[in-house]
C-alpha cells in the first residue's frame, strides 16, 4: 500500500523550531518529487517547500531563509526543518510525493494525512 506518514508537528512558541518528517512506503523513492504544503483555517492549501528527484529545492517566499527541506533516499524520508517560527506558520502541514513528472502515466501522486503545527505563546 502506497502511503505517506508525517510526524513532528506540535505546539511551539514563536521563534522556536520544529522538524517535520514524512516517511514514504513507495517503490522507487528516488523518482519522486517531494513537497510540503500547508493549510491554515479558512485558507487554501499552499506550497511551502519542494525538493525534486534530483535534489533541487524551492521555497515559498514566506518561509525562505527559515525553513529547509531535505530528503534521505536511503530512508525514503523527506524532512522540513522549520526555524524562527511565527504565529502565521500555524497550519496543518501535508507531505506530497509525485512521480508523474519522471514516470509520466506510470507515476503516482500521494498525499499524507497531515500534521498540525501550532505556533503560539
Amino acid at each position: 500500500q502506497v502511503q505517506l506518514v508525517e510526524s513532528g508537528g506540535g505546539l511551539v512558541q514563536p521563534g522556536g523550531s520544529l522538524r517535520l518528517s514524512c516517511a514514504a512506503s513507495v517503490n522507487f523513492f528516488t523518482f519522486y518529487d517531494l513537497g510540503w504544503y500547508r493549510q491554515a483555517p479558512g485558507k487554501q492549501r499552499e506550497l511551502v517547500a519542494a525538493i525534486s528527484s534530483r535534489g533541487f529545492t524551492n521555497y515559498a517566499v514566506a518561509v525562505k531563509g527559515r525553513f529547509t527541506i531535505s530528503r534521505d533516499n536511503t530512508k525514503n524520508t523527506v524532512y522540513l526543518q522549520m526555524n524562527s517560527l511565527k504565529p502565521e506558520d500555524t497550519a496543518l502541514y501535508y507531505c506530497n510525493a509525485d512521480s508523474t513528472r519522471v514516470l509520466g502515466a506510470r507515476g503516482l501522486e500521494v498525499w499524507g494525512q497531515g500534521t498540525l503545527v501550532t505556533v503560539s505563546s
